[in-house]
């Protein structure tokens, strides 16, 4: 993807399933070992969508940039606010599989989660950025092309998410 962008930077994605909690185990592996300059930081949907409390998320999230912060602090820090979902189009799946899937992760939800951590950004001076627009539908969905589930997108979503970043990288 970086490639077909043509990007002459070394870029690692180490996105993984994970909530803030299994970001915090494997911080180490994840980010300090690679030492690098710039990082865009997106954790915590999971979180929301798993029904982690939310002083439980937020505290972890806190964690993690002030871990950055102490042990890398001249890289520039990006903090991510969150993707899309798309709760209202049929996707297949059984309806007890949808619903269980955005019980708790809706757009407004993750609106509101978008502030909280946006402050904690501020609070170490790393910029928040929201690198969303192309992902939207007429009804500020997350457009059903770009996703099989609602929730995960294609590679088509996070090259627009790519193409949104590439003036922070």
């Amino acid at each position: 993807m970086q490639k077909s962008l043509g990007l002459d930077k070394l870029i690692y994605n180490r996105g993984i399933r994970a909530t803030t909690a299994d970001l915090l185990a494997s911080i180490d592996i994840c980010i300090f070992d690679l030492e690098p300059s710039k990082i865009f930081i997106n954790i915590g949907s999971n979180d929301i969508g798993f029904n982690v409390p939310e002083s439980t998320f937020l505290a972890n999230y806190d964690e993690i940039l002030r871990q950055i912060k102490e042990k890398l602090p001249e890289t520039q820090v990006y903090v991510m606010a969150y993707f899309l979902v798309n709760l209202v189009a049929d996707f297949g799946e059984p309806k007890a599989d949808h619903e269980s899937l955005f019980a708790s992760r809706t757009n407004d939800i993750l609106e509101s989660a978008n502030s909280k951590v946006a402050l904690l950004a501020q609070k170490y001076h790393f910029e928040f950025i929201n690198v969303n627009a192309g992902l939207a539908d007429a009804d500020g969905n997350l457009r059903k092309e770009l996703t099989f589930d609602g929730a995960h997108m294609y590679p088509e979503g996070y090259e627009i998410v790519l193409q949104n970043m590439k003036k922070y990288l």
